[in-house]
């Protein structure tokens, strides 16, 4: 019988649609209106502040050569860049997947790259210094006895050890890029011992200049790192050969990438940069630098070490009959916070970007920069995860742009987007202090919403602009005062602005304080500064409030030096008399209430004046943003949420993930009452369940008997039960394996079929 072929013809299948982030860019208790809007409005943004901190970075980490040295009380350990990520999935899967499709901060990157500028002039001036010597062949004895000398660089990069990764990255770039193709990076983790470092010297060297024509080295870089001969000789011998090849070679020849060019030095040196040193044995350094020291007269050398904590670190690892052979040259960077303190005054402290964070947000990310890790690109990874869950989580941010186009913008809200504006808590309080018939408009009529909007957006950025001079203005008042009653940096005093009304506190009265005890020239200073910062903007409603502090310089500069000279000499002339106790007594006594009585000087009274003038646009222009209506548009203040991705919890998550699946998985067959052991949950978690419910030490009897139990709930009329019961058994050991490599228990030999629990509570 002959077999007919079958043919199915089956409907073109629809394509499948794409998901796109803004797909995601919501959940389900939140308006899903206008979310593609609300993506690309927070694309838009954080391209416009990536663009301004490539632009004002070179100026945040200036790095200067120093010859001393600023130890740091403790080395903080390395805080992971997948840390702030960890938490996201427990709220919502798909914000995970959405985070990785938005823009990612590469200014972290460039930021890292302009900050240490500086830093790479200065070596590479340190670099040409320290080998014009070898090129030039000098014969005199002291440059015989430096020239025998390792020269070697001690980069002191502070306790970010976070950014330490990009900053040697944009150095060997740097090098490789203008001075010299031979630069090897090496950590102690790939070198444990000399062999091993050795090898990974000699590998990065020969990948790091590669030669078409040359045919021995790609066989040696093939062998290694098993068959490649690593010594003195041969490294010698291998420098030798490659700057022989490359003078024989026609100037104007192409060379290829990353091999020796006529922009690099002649001869070129070789770099070797030691990541963490701190981190190397003793051993290994004192064998590579005795070692390396046989061959400095045959090519250029430099090393470059990284410190994280101090200086002094190179005279804990290396004996002097070792750190005799480096000349060692200090180049040490700004303090951490100084860097932090200017990043915020670029993206905060201005009012070009209308994002702007809470207090206790802010908080929460200097928090974990002061005491984690001093890393300026995790805290712009936590100011981009606040502007992303800004958008995300709050669906009038579509007004949050630029105050030209989100005038536009409210003339299309619909009406669920005016309902969400009347239910924001700053609408209503501002609908309260209304008269009665505007308040029924501003609550029934969608058109007069709009316009009323649109006037307090105006307001909104008006007062960003006033709060920003006006903090300017009496931080350069109060940042030099004695004890620094509001803080040193601007970023304590923008802290204390947002928490409160700053002219409420003691702190502010006790600078008020000192500001009256300024000393004329002091005074005249600041005035100028504020003249400066107040002049240098475009806002037009404090042009009156420049003409008042040039008219109060100008009363100033007029004074006189001296006021009332003649009394107080002559009051110390009569102190100086000759008198008796109880003359001098009373004398003293009348001097006391002369001076109480006394009337204020011209200058003492312009003094005063200014205070005054200082401390009324305080109240008038830096009252906290919860006081401006509609300030949750430009406001992310949801500080739980930021703290909660950012300080990662694992053990948290995976006892939710393990007690309740359903929390991830969102599968309603795993949906289940609290307490209760569902059949249907993965094996891992019923067997976590049912050891919750044991005490210290476990019976693997009686668990597994229990495990069997729960699983079979559904399957009573089973026929075939032995073969179930060996697939339940198998189950049962997979899961008590994946619970041991998890850490929940561990065998233990005081109970034979016993196993110990090692975690207790919920977490």
């Amino acid at each position: 019988m002959e077999k007919l072929g079958c043919f199915v013809f089956k409907p073109e299948s629809k394509k499948r649609k794409i998901a796109s982030p803004a797909d995601y860019f919501y959940d389900g208790s939140n308006d899903s209106e206008d979310r593609e809007l609300r993506f690309d409005t927070c694309q838009l943004l954080w391209k416009q502040i990536k663009s301004e901190t490539e632009a004002f970075c070179c100026q945040l980490h200036q790095l200067s050569l120093s010859e001393t040295s600023g130890a740091h009380p403790r080395l903080l350990g390395s805080w992971r860049e997948e840390t702030w990520r960890w938490r996201l999935l427990q709220n919502n899967p798909h914000y995970v997947w959405l985070l990785q499709k938005a823009p990612q901060p590469r200014s972290g990157e460039q930021l890292q790259e302009d900050l240490n500028k500086k830093l790479f002039d200065n070596l590479i001036r340190f670099l040409r210094q320290s080998h014009s010597n070898f090129k030039e062949k000098k014969t005199e004895w002291a440059c015989q006895m430096k020239s025998n000398e390792i020269p070697a660089a001690a980069l002191v990069l502070g306790v970010n050890v976070t950014d330490h990764d990009l900053t040697f990255k944009s150095l060997s770039e740097a090098l490789q890029e203008d001075v010299t193709p031979f630069v090897v990076s090496l950590t102690s983790k790939e070198c444990p011992g000399i062999k091993h470092l050795l090898q990974k010297l000699m590998a990065q060297l020969m990948d790091s200049c590669p030669d078409a024509d040359s045919s021995e080295e790609g066989e040696c870089s093939k062998a290694f790192p098993n068959r490649m001969h690593c010594s003195v000789s041969s490294l010698t011998d291998w420098y030798r050969n490659k700057t022989k090849d490359v003078k024989k070679k026609d100037a104007d020849a192409p060379c290829k990438t990353q091999g020796i060019s006529s922009r690099h030095w002649e001869p070129p040196p070789v770099v070797v940069i030691f990541k963490d040193m701190e981190s190397f044995t003793t051993k290994v350094l004192q064998d590579f630098i005795i070692i390396i020291s046989q061959c400095i007269r045959e090519f250029p050398l430099v090393l470059i070490f990284g410190i994280a904590t101090s200086p002094m670190i190179i005279h804990k690892l290396l004996p002097h009959s070792v750190s005799s052979l480096l000349c060692i040259e200090l180049f040490q960077s700004l303090s951490c916070k100084d860097h932090l303190s200017t990043v915020i005054d670029k993206l905060l402290l201005t009012s070009q970007f209308p994002f702007k964070l809470g207090e206790k947000v802010l908080q929460v990310l200097i928090n974990i920069f002061l005491y984690h890790d001093f890393s300026v690109q995790n805290f712009i990874k936590g100011f981009q995860l606040s502007l992303l869950e800004h958008f995300y989580s709050q669906p009038l941010s579509v007004l949050c742009c630029d105050l030209q186009e989100s005038k536009k913008r409210v003339e299309f809200l619909s009406h669920s987007q005016c309902e969400n504006i009347r239910r924001l808590p700053s609408f209503r309080r501002f609908v309260e202090s209304q008269a009665s018939k505007k308040q029924t408009d501003l609550l029934t009529d969608d058109a007069t919403l709009k316009e009323e909007t649109q006037a307090l957006l105006q307001n909104l950025h008006t007062y960003h602009e006033n709060y920003v001079l006006i903090l300017r203005c009496l931080h350069a008042f109060i940042s030099s005062l004695p004890n620094y009653p509001l803080g040193k940096q601007i970023r304590e005093l923008h802290c204390a602005c947002l928490e409160r009304k700053v002219w409420e506190t003691e702190d502010y009265e006790a600078a008020l304080q000192l500001v009256r005890m300024l000393a004329k020239d002091e005074v005249i200073a600041i005035l100028k500064k504020c003249v400066e910062i107040i002049t240098s903007s475009s806002a037009k409603c404090l042009g009156s409030c420049a003409e008042k502090l040039e008219e109060y310089l100008g009363q100033f500069k007029s004074l006189e030096a001296a006021d009332d000279q003649d009394e107080t000499a002559s009051s110390l002339k009569e102190i100086q008399k000759k008198t008796d106790l109880y003359r001098l007594q009373k004398t003293l006594l009348e001097m006391k209430e002369s001076r109480r009585l006394k009337k204020l000087t011209k200058f003492e009274m312009l003094r005063f004046e200014v205070v005054d003038f200082i401390d009324s646009l305080v109240r008038s222009y830096l009252a906290p943003p919860e006081m401006q209506t509609l300030y949750e548009v430009m406001y992310f203040s949801m500080a739980s949420t930021v703290r909660e991705h950012l300080n990662a919890a694992p053990r948290v998550a995976i006892h939710t993930a393990l007690n309740n699946p359903y929390f991830y998985l969102k599968n309603e067959a795993l949906e289940s009452d609290t307490g209760c052991i569902s059949n249907t949950a993965p094996d891992i978690c019923i067997a976590y369940k049912l050891h919750l419910e044991c005490g210290r030490l476990i019976n693997l009897v009686d668990w597994l008997e229990a495990f069997s139990t729960v699983v079979t709930a559904a399957d009573q009329n089973s026929t075939e039960k032995d073969q179930m019961e060996e697939i339940i058994h198998t189950r049962f050991i997979r899961a008590v394996s994946e619970l041991e490599f998890l850490g929940f228990i561990k065998p233990t030999k005081q109970k034979t079929d016993h196993v110990a629990r090692l975690t207790w509570g919920s977490c």
